[in-house]
């Protein structure tokens, strides 16, 4: 069945015009957290840069998002978006009058049938929640929701202590899930606040459903650490437990006289992976201390093996050239305006930067390695 599934997602994102809903970064091609987690920074750096100015980043959590999905609205969006009839009647027959029963042992219970949410574990359920939530768009230019499937953040950036906008599109986006029969787990959902203004107001905290969002130092984001002060200590902390345990396990590897073409791609495939998951997103605003804590993983690694490897640095030029070329060759991206040819046509147009934060972010970086290479 699950191939059957991949069949019809090829067949509906065929369907789909290239521009819906251009910040939602899952299942679409040449998106991935990577990109959703740059954005996000892009917009909250640049906005930094202004004086008098904060960002306000509401993590949302759904309670079993894709539990609550009722069928027959989400056909009425598809089919608003263009899909043929005989598609839409196949999604609804598939989600609807599903039989379910529970097993324990040699023990099974009396079975009941589903008529609402998507199947968990389904290939299409996470392709299905994100078409339902498309038309889910901010109100104000001032406010930007980045989604990853049902991973959704609204970005609110405040000036001159003015968050009338932001907390107006947070009731709005409310109310909107209230509509689309989602319900917000509101002690799950988190708020940080980024202001690096020496002289910081004391700031309420976004009111949902009655209930207080807990503002929080740092949070876990699209898998990696983002805190309040936009440092990455936590974050190379956290990476760097997770590659030292695997560490062993390399060691151990070694002693049982594998070769070193093996014991390299169990370094590839288990700890650079880690290392460098969206290194792009991260690494360029990377402190001294913490670029050569993970350098160390890495010659630890090249000891055990007996190769020379890629340093961290070396992965994450080549993976920032190789993300800004797919960027510039996809018209369709959010991010692809932010790459300009200067009149001569060889190369980008420097995007202007007055703190060095954004300065090393990853779109002004990619676009002087790109220049280098010019």
């Amino acid at each position: 069945m699950k191939c059957f599934e991949r069949l019809v997602m090829r067949h509906i994102k065929t369907q789909l015009p290239p521009s819906l809903d251009p910040m939602q970064f899952a299942y679409r091609p040449n998106r991935s957290t990577d990109d959703a987690i740059s954005t996000t920074l892009h917009l909250a750096l640049t906005h930094l840069d202004n004086k008098d100015s904060y960002v306000r980043m509401l993590f949302i959590d759904f309670s079993s998002a894709f539990n609550t999905i009722i069928p027959q609205h989400l056909i009425e969006k598809l089919n608003l978006l263009g899909l043929n009839t005989s598609l839409c009647n196949w999604i609804l027959d598939f989600l609807t009058g599903r039989p379910q029963a529970v097993r324990i042992g040699n023990s099974i219970s009396s079975t009941t049938t589903l008529s609402t949410g998507a199947p968990q574990g389904c290939v299409l359920s996470p392709l299905l929640f994100t078409l339902l939530t498309h038309d889910c768009a901010p109100m104000h230019s001032s406010n930007h929701i980045i989604k990853f499937a049902d991973d959704t953040t609204v970005v609110g950036l405040i000036s001159r202590n003015d968050e009338s906008a932001y907390r107006e599109e947070v009731q709005r986006l409310t109310a909107w899930c209230g509509a689309n029969n989602l319900s917000l787990n509101v002690d799950k959902t988190k708020e940080m606040v980024v202001d690096f203004r020496r002289a910081q107001s004391d700031l309420s905290p976004v009111i949902i459903d009655g209930s207080s969002v807990e503002i929080v130092k740092s949070t876990k984001f699209l898998g990696v650490h983002l805190a309040d002060n936009l440092t990455w200590s936590l974050n190379t902390s956290s990476i760097t437990k997770k590659a030292q345990q695997r560490l062993y396990f390399l060691r151990r590897l070694r002693k049982a006289h594998l070769p070193p073409p093996i014991l390299s791609m169990f370094y590839r495939g288990t700890i650079e992976s880690i290392l460098s998951s969206c290194i792009t997103a991260w690494f360029g605003n990377c402190t001294v201390s913490d670029r050569k804590t993970l350098q160390r993983i890495v010659r630890t690694a090249e000891k055990i093996i007996g190769v020379s490897l890629p340093s961290i640095m070396d992965i994450y030029t080549t993976r920032c050239i190789r993300k800004a070329h797919s960027i510039v060759d996809d018209h369709t991206h959010p991010s692809h305006t932010y790459f300009t040819l200067l009149p001569s046509g060889k190369r980008f147009r420097s995007i202007r930067a007055v703190t060095t934060r954004l300065c090393n972010s990853f779109f002004p970086q990619a676009i002087r390695l790109l220049n280098t290479k010019n």
